[in-house]
């Protein structure tokens, strides 16, 4: 899963599972942390980024180094946050570069004295020699059980991924014998005998796979209609239901903390193009998943937007965005509050206050945070050499305070940061519902901005299933400011 460009591979599709896109190789990068390999960053460069990330992260910290891997990306810390998977591609023995053939590693977790993670030790491989791997989960129980999804072989015929310069579009890497395997850590680690196969028939490419807060439902993405479809699997019962069968690619899915809704993002308008989706569940009496109810889309940009994941409280989303450019790839929240969570304002608010988190020149991505704090892990290419390693730091944004109109930062901004959100000129609230492009089978709807005003149906929240676009807003009552979030009904 990676990304091309002019001179330099750039990886930032473990989520995706093949994304690619490219990089500048003119940018210098720097680092921070204890490994040897950062004595070599430029000061100058560090300094920058950690001074415009003042704001937003602290204690900053590179966990894999070029001597280790050759690449590293996609890391996930276990609940207890003592431990970390991630995907890797170990250094060349020789000067050719390697394949994009990722293997699947976990590690130990080190703190310094103040419980603010420096460093990882302990590195051991899970995954089968020689094959391809994506897409680690923890289970929360039983520490001797991991997911992941791998070919447990190696590929055959690997398949070409990158971005097209003539067609301006992403070729995505999804190999059929990608399955989704649950790993006994107990049994020898890197080979068949610790894997058990949890989803897949090697005939379609199935992985980004996590597990749901009560254990009992394992969500993924399949390729077996063609297109990259969200199914659930009961553990249960070994039904697997469809859950998100929009035209086009739904992949990189994952629970919200307390399991009633799904994040994930989607290139389901065929542009080459990525946006951020969140979806309410839909259960049967039982308490198993059925399908959604109703789907938000938060962002609507012309940028590749992915790996989408829940902050801890529920109300927040954190995800990368090729907003800021191409080759710089950001990481940025946004709101994903359905109202009745705690801290809640009480309305729902999805795709509002947008903020940028990291500052770096060179790509920022695949974020993903520990259970209970402010802990984010992130593959970056701030570090020496400017390939893909693995960092963490701690979240200090206060997510609820309402950013200014005019950046990314809270109080004014960065250059090349994307604006915050905002409504009416000069920043008042607003809300309303306002008609979009209807898609088919569904009856979508826009949020305007607010979180004050009662909505104009008389409740919080989407539109009752009797409100029609039509009726929300009479010709010449729809509300000024631009759609933040769209809703939408299934029929």
């Amino acid at each position: 899963m990676n990304v091309r460009c002019l001179c330099v591979t750039t990886l930032i599709g473990f989520g995706l599972s093949g994304l690619a896109a490219q990089t500048a190789a003119c940018l210098q990068p720097s680092s921070a942390g204890g490994h040897p390999a950062a004595a070599g960053a430029r000061p100058s460069a560090a300094a920058s980024w950690r001074e415009a990330e003042a704001e937003t992260l602290s204690h900053q910290v590179q966990l894999t180094f070029a001597d280790q891997f050759y690449k590293a990306g996609e890391a996930y810390l276990s609940p207890q946050g003592d431990r970390i998977m991630f995907q890797a591609i170990e250094p060349p023995t020789t000067e050719v570069e390697p394949p994009e053939i990722f293997e699947m590693y976990i590690a130990d977790i080190l703190r310094d004295g103040e419980g603010y993670i420096s460093g990882i030790e302990n590195v051991r491989q899970l995954s089968p020699k020689g094959s391809s791997n994506t897409c680690a989960w923890f289970n929360p129980d039983d520490r001797n059980i991991v997911y992941f999804a791998s070919t447990v072989t190696p590929i055959e015929v690997p398949e070409d991924a990158g971005y097209d310069e003539k067609t301006k579009r992403y070729v995505w890497a999804k190999p059929g014998e990608m399955r989704l395997f649950k790993c006994d850590l107990s049994k020898r680690h890197g080979t068949k005998g610790s894997l058990t196969l949890l989803a897949g028939d090697d005939t379609a490419y199935q992985a980004e796979g996590s597990l749901s807060v009560d254990r009992r439902h394992f969500l993924y993405c399949s390729l077996e209609s063609g297109e990259g479809d969200l199914y659930v699997k009961d553990l249960q019962t070994g039904k697997i239901t469809c859950v998100v069968a929009a035209s086009g690619y739904d992949g990189g899915p994952f629970f919200s903390p307390d399991g009633k809704r799904i994040c994930y993002r989607s290139d389901r308008y065929s542009n080459s193009l990525l946006q951020i989706f969140v979806a309410d569940l839909k259960f049967d009496d039982d308490g198993a998943i059925v399908g959604i109810e109703r789907e938000y889309q938060l962002t609507d940009n012309s940028a590749v937007n992915f790996g989408p994941y829940f902050h801890p409280e529920g109300r927040h989303i954190i995800y990368a965005s090729s907003e800021v450019g191409m080759g710089n790839f950001e990481v940025f929240v946004i709101d994903a509050d359905p109202g009745d969570l705690p801290g809640s304002p009480g309305p729902i608010k999805y795709g509002t206050h947008k903020r940028r988190l990291t500052f770096s020149d060179r790509a920022d991505l695949l974020p993903t945070m520990a259970a209970s704090d402010t802990t984010v892990v992130w593959t970056s290419q701030r570090g020496p050499g400017g390939k893909s390693q693995i960092w963490a730091g701690e979240l200090v944004l206060n997510l609820d305070a309402i950013p200014t109109r005019g950046g990314g930062r809270p109080g004014g901004g960065h250059p090349g940061s994307s604006g915050g959100e905002g409504g009416h000129p000069g920043g008042a609230p607003c809300l309303g519902w306002a008609p979009r492009r209807a898609a088919s089978r569904l009856e979508r709807f826009a949020l305007a901005c607010s979180v004050r005003d009662p909505l104009p149906w008389g409740g919080a929240g989407v539109p009752p299933a009797d409100v029609g676009v039509e009726t929300v807003f009479p010709a010449g009552e729809t509300p000024a400011p631009p759609p933040r979030i769209q809703a939408r009904r299934y029929e």
